[in-house]
């Protein structure tokens, strides 16, 4: 079981824009200060989601009422947005494949199936609540705070549903939620809901491996402790301040790199796999609200990376031209899945002359050869690329991404001069939600909300 990061396409050897051996001489003093910047953030309890052995005995609290749980239940759904959503996503594409017809009331393979209520689109949470299989259906309520608008709205109209029922919604419904405070906590106290605890010092988008990801893993009988035991070989793989043995290092310093030098500001995430293809849009949510912040270190200058999520090979049918032949602002980073335990054969059988090339081979190779061929054809029109390269799309290896990507994010974010771990440009909108729907505590928004651009009439057309 390995992860390997190939990182040569991002050098000025491969391609033009790359890195030089006098910028790679240049960040090896810098690097070391990331590092140590690190280091000093764990100490300080910053970064929770490293402290896994910490989290043990929360995570045996987690697989001990899910094996009691998961043999009545048909549905599970997660109530949650961003973070709180992202990672169950992944979890589920990588683990159990394509999501299930919402409207087949029989569990898969034994197991519960299991769905990610993450908007508030009417017809979304109207269309799950009429199918799922209420009396067999337990709904995680993830909100650290408590508070968060959507999430909570989900909460409300999936109790006023059980209530209706006269099902008892401490039987339906869990909390995963701050350890001590919050709206939640309280509900749970008074009601007899179970409640996990999403670590203080842990925000929600690094939260996958807390309760947030183990909880609805577990009662899907995923191996969280492949999940875990993943993670933990990845933080322990990157503890040097050295580009050559730190890959989280070396991915955060050569996608800084490309930004700042050659104004390659837009980085590609491209699983070459359906398993890992959520893996992507919970690393843009990951990368783009811990890095796009003003930096102090820039005299308050926005700074960041924009990131993207792409899908081999099907983008090559979609965004690679643009990758290939437009701006040469990007860098596109694949991943590559070498073993396919379900790999299926090309037949030969039927095939016209045309077609009997395919034959014989499995799709899993071609699909690796896809990803090959679009890397070195990226290479060839000079657009730099690194590849990740994963024995397989199992527990252990997704475990080990998710730390990979976490630890490569507060590395860029020391990089960039930002702090990796708050959100403060989301708050403002939070707070103009929270006024418009008469919360009492932001009233004092008014003045905000009516000094906002209004719309034009004669502009709108």
């Amino acid at each position: 079981m390995t992860i390997r990061l190939d990182v040569s396409g991002m050098l000025a050897r491969a391609v033009a824009s790359g890195a030089t051996a006098g910028q790679l001489a240049d960040l090896g003093p810098r690097l070391v200060v990331a590092h140590e910047e690190l280091l000093a953030d764990a100490a300080r309890g910053a970064l929770g989601f490293r402290e896994l052995e910490a989290q043990a005995d929360e995570r045996e609290r987690v697989l001990s009422w899910a094996r009691e749980e998961a043999s009545r239940l048909d549905d599970v759904v997660v109530l949650g947005i961003g973070g709180s959503a992202l990672g169950a996503q992944a979890l589920r594409s990588a683990l159990l494949g394509r999501e299930w017809n919402l409207g087949d009331h029989h569990r898969r393979g034994g197991r519960p199936r299991l769905h990610v209520v993450d908007n508030v689109d009417p017809r979304s949470v109207r269309a799950m609540l009429d199918a799922v299989n209420l009396p067999h259906t337990r709904f995680l309520v993830i909100s650290k705070s408590g508070s968060t608008a959507e999430t909570m709205s989900q909460y409300l109209a999936v109790r006023e549903r059980l209530t209706s029922l006269d099902l008892p919604v401490r039987e339906h419904v869990a909390f995963v939620t701050d350890p001590w405070k919050g709206v939640l906590r309280r509900v749970a106290a008074a009601e007899g809901i179970p409640a996990f605890e999403v670590p203080e010092n842990v925000g929600g988008r690094f939260s996958v491996l807390t309760p947030v990801g183990t909880l609805p893993a577990a009662l899907l009988g995923m191996d969280v402790g492949a999940l875990i035991a993943g993670a933990t070989a990845m933080r322990d793989r990157c503890a040097s301040g050295d580009l050559r043995a730190n890959p989280a290092l070396a991915f955060a310093a050569l996608q800084w790199n490309a930004h700042t030098h050659a104004g390659q500001g837009i980085h590609v995430l491209m699983p070459y796999s359906d398993a890992l293809r959520e893996v992507a849009p919970w690393f843009v949510q990951l990368w783009a609200e811990s890095l796009g912040k003003r930096s102090t270190a820039a005299h308050q200058k926005g700074v960041g990376p924009t990131p993207i999520a792409a899908v081999g090979a099907t983008d090559q049918h979609a965004q690679v031209q643009l990758f290939m032949e437009g701006p040469a602002d990007k860098t596109i980073t694949f991943i590559d899945v070498e073993e396919h335990p379900d790999e299926l054969v090309i037949p030969t059988d039927g095939a016209p002359a045309e077609l009997a090339y395919l034959g014989g081979h499995g799709f899993g190779e071609l699909l690796r050869a896809e990803g090959a061929a679009t890397a070195g054809a990226l290479a060839q029109m000079g657009r730099p690329t690194m590849t990740l390269s994963v024995t397989r799309a199992d527990a252990w290896h997704l475990g080990g991404l998710f730390m990979f990507f976490e630890l490569a994010t507060i590395y860029a974010g020391h990089l960039y001069g930002v702090n990796p771990l708050d959100q403060p440009g989301v708050e403002l909108g939070k707070q103009l939600t929270y006024y418009r729907f008469g919360h009492p505590d932001w009233k004092s928004m008014r003045e905000t909300w009516d000094a906002l651009p209004k719309s034009d009439p004669a502009w709108v057309l």
